[in-house]
């Protein structure tokens, strides 16, 4: 292999991801890149599971937090702010280690996603409006007859996804999914990355993630959930489908126990898990290295 431009770590919620690419930011002189789509959103450090700010101070870390949750955040934009990332790393002598959860940042960094086209004004407010006056459920059966592929993998209830799917097949006269799996430019090349994703045994990973829940509670959940809340226009973003806001939002209004919250969270943290899996195995090929556990000894190419 030429010489390795970054290390790719993807993998489920609660696989170790940031402990990986923590022990190899120290051992490469790396700085670990954020792939998760709610990392990147200021405001839930703590359900979102963001690295400790004593991990954040061992080693540089890039893209956590600084998107203003009542903003929209996209790949797109995530590409954007990623390349400025990756270039910096590269002035500054340091290996980019990009760790996350979110399989589509990793494909528009390898450059397997079209660009997406720009939207005008005047579609983005005409697809905004009928949110509005709708509803994303009505939306959704919209984006089912258009785009079906796109809506299968976008719950009914995410408004901003279902318009973002609609306004770009407007705007490009073509669907979200045939752009999403075409071929676009990315910052990474293929050939000199190496890539990872975690794969622990179920019953390992389940554990994990009830654990880290707990983890969360003790850390002040709630206190983050409740600040969360009283941020100017977050609950109406895409941060605050965080798993834990609906439930801890529950507690706080008195209308759900912290039992039965922690149990629903759980679940629901699982369940993304599992589809998390899912995903990657089929999009990832063969060139990406499975591993159970995060040990870097098991790593080839480094």
């Amino acid at each position: 292999m030429a010489a390795v431009e970054a290390v790719l770590i993807a993998g489920p919620t609660a696989s170790g991801k940031s402990r990986l690419a923590l022990e190899l930011a120290r051992r490469l002189d790396g700085v670990v890149v954020n792939a998760d789509s709610m990392q990147v959103y200021d405001g839930l450090s703590i359900l979102t599971a963001r690295p400790s700010a004593a991990d954040m101070a061992a080693v540089p870390h890039d893209l956590y937090g600084h998107v203003n949750p009542a903003e929209a955040y996209s790949a797109g934009a995530y590409l954007r702010d990623a390349a400025a990332s990756l270039a910096a790393a590269k002035s500054g002598g340091r290996l980019p280690i990009v760790c996350g959860g979110t399989g589509l940042y990793f494909k528009a960094l390898l450059g397997l996603l079209d660009t997406m086209p720009p939207v005008p004004a005047a579609i983005r407010e005409h697809w905004r409006g009928r949110l509005a006056a709708e509803g994303a459920a009505a939306l959704h059966g919209l984006l089912a007859e258009r785009d079906p592929a796109a809506a299968a993998r976008i719950a009914s209830a995410d408004g901003q996804r279902i318009v973002r799917a609609l306004e770009v097949g407007e705007a490009s006269g073509r669907t979200l999914s045939a752009l999403q799996a075409g071929r676009g430019e990315g910052p990474l090349s293929m050939a000199r990355t190496v890539k990872v994703v975690l794969t622990p045994e179920r019953p390992v990973l389940r554990e994990r993630i009830a654990r880290r829940f707990a983890d969360m509670l003790a850390e002040g959940a709630v206190a983050e959930v409740a600040a969360f809340r009283a941020m100017p226009g977050a609950m109406g973003g895409s941060a605050a489908r965080a798993i834990g806001v609906d439930e801890l939002g529950a507690v706080i209004d008195g209308s759900l126990d912290l039992v039965a919250a922690r149990e629903r969270a759980v679940t629901r943290t699982r369940q993304y898990a599992k589809r998390q899996e899912t995903w990657f195995r089929h999009q990832f090929g063969p060139d990406w290295q499975r591993l159970e556990g995060p040990d870097p000894a098991g790593i080839e190419g480094i």
